[in-house]
């Protein structure tokens, strides 16, 4: 590394909280699926900000709709109405059949709002007795860092000396059923699940789990949120991740990709039930909603549909997943993958994934390791065959190698 590049990872470390462990890179431009460090190398990105850039680095029609919103008008507070915020409402209802909307910031702020929401509706519609709601949630499971979300976090990187913890979650297994049916009570409000659990190495539950879900959770007047913030707006093929099983939620979360990774943008999508309980002043953002998010995520989900990344996704992952279980290394325990959302993971012997993500740097991929043997893999949605091919290459090269 240059003097500059060590230079900013330095400075970094000295004014920094050590929250990350970033790979040795320093970028300093995008476009496309690629990005460029300040040295000028040129990289293929197959994180995409933890899916947060499906549309591609600086999409130059995204980039067009913020720097014109910017000019006219950024921030108003929900103290006032503004004129992008309806349009954002009826466009992301009418792609996604929802009929409520709750926007945010984060993807924790939406997870976040979603408890309180259905909390309330427990309460106000289920009856539950006032103080003892219960949420259901997985092991493994990753819906942010707050404070309230990582007291049902079974990671203990994420809690251990965070605590004390708020009470009211059960924890069960991911893709048991009948381990939900045993879990749920009278006072059971919710379900809360990612549809593909991302961070806990792209683990996908066996086919026809979401099914059941939905049946148990429709026959005890249970609310099914699925957080989508990392495998909706088309990541996986389809829109949204329930698709794959034909299934609707009750609640569905969305971010990251919501903004084209231009600008942070959540939203909680609902019927009417559960975000028809609130009122003014009990619950809100000051940046929630504002104009500049609003046109930003109306041009994101424009061009999501407009340019068939969703259907490229579908495709190229295909394609993608095709490649990796081909690759024919000792290392590999196993391949998984739905769309442009997968992952390798490595036997214990093979010895940290991020020693393979730092080799496959040098040869032009960013990928980043997830609990020790896990390699992710989510490029752009606009990825081309050829790039595919072009990773595939390096993937093999880089799995095959012989670091002893």
């Amino acid at each position: 590394m240059s003097a500059s590049v060590i230079d900013f990872i330095a400075t970094e470390a000295r004014f920094g909280a050590r929250n990350y462990e970033p790979i040795g890179v320093v970028l300093s431009r995008g476009e496309g699926v690629w990005v460029w460090d300040t040295e000028g190398n040129r990289y293929l990105d197959c994180l995409s900000a933890y899916s947060a850039v499906s549309q591609g680095h600086c999409h130059p029609k995204i980039l067009a709709a913020m720097v014109e919103q910017a000019h006219r008008l950024t921030l108003t507070s929900r103290a006032f109405h503004n004129d992008q915020l309806a349009l954002f409402y009826e466009e992301i209802a009418a792609l996604t059949g929802s009929h409520k909307v709750l926007p945010m910031n984060s993807g924790a702020e939406a997870v976040e709002s979603a408890i309180k929401s259905v909390r309330k509706w427990g309460y106000e519609v289920k009856g539950v007795p006032d103080g003892q709601a219960e949420i259901i949630v997985c092991a493994n499971n990753f819906h942010g860092r707050t404070l309230g979300i990582v007291g049902f976090s079974t990671d203990p990187e994420t809690r251990t000396h965070f605590g004390p913890f708020a009470p009211g979650f059960r924890i069960i297994p991911f893709g048991d059923a009948a381990a939900l049916e045993g879990a749920i009570t009278p006072n059971t409000v919710a379900f809360l699940v990612e549809p593909i659990q991302g961070e806990a190495g792209v683990v996908i539950p066996p086919a026809g789990y979401f099914t059941e879900v939905r049946e148990l959770c429709t026959a005890n007047n249970v609310m099914l949120v699925l957080d989508e913030i990392q495998t909706g707006l088309g990541r996986t093929g389809k829109l949204l991740a329930e698709e794959h099983e034909g299934i609707e939620a009750d609640v569905t979360l969305l971010g990251k990709a919501l903004s084209g990774g231009f600008y942070p943008v959540s939203a909680v999508l609902s019927n009417n039930d559960v975000l028809g309980t609130l009122r003014p002043g009990q619950h809100g953002s000051t940046f929630g909603g504002n104009p500049l998010a609003c046109a930003v995520a109306r041009a994101a989900i424009r061009v999501l549909v407009e340019e068939g990344m969703i259907d490229n996704a579908a495709r190229q992952g295909a394609r993608f997943l095709e490649g990796l279980k081909d690759i024919r290394a000792n290392t590999i325990r196993e391949v998984r993958g739905r769309g442009l959302m997968l992952a390798v993971e490595l036997h214990p012997e093979a010895g940290r994934a991020r020693r393979y993500c730092e080799a496959l740097q040098a040869k032009g991929i960013l990928a980043k390791d997830t609990h020790e043997q896990t390699i992710r893999i989510a490029p752009p949605l606009v990825i081309t065959s050829d790039q595919v091919d072009w990773a595939l290459e390096r993937l093999a090269t880089t799995l095959t190698q012989d670091f002893s």
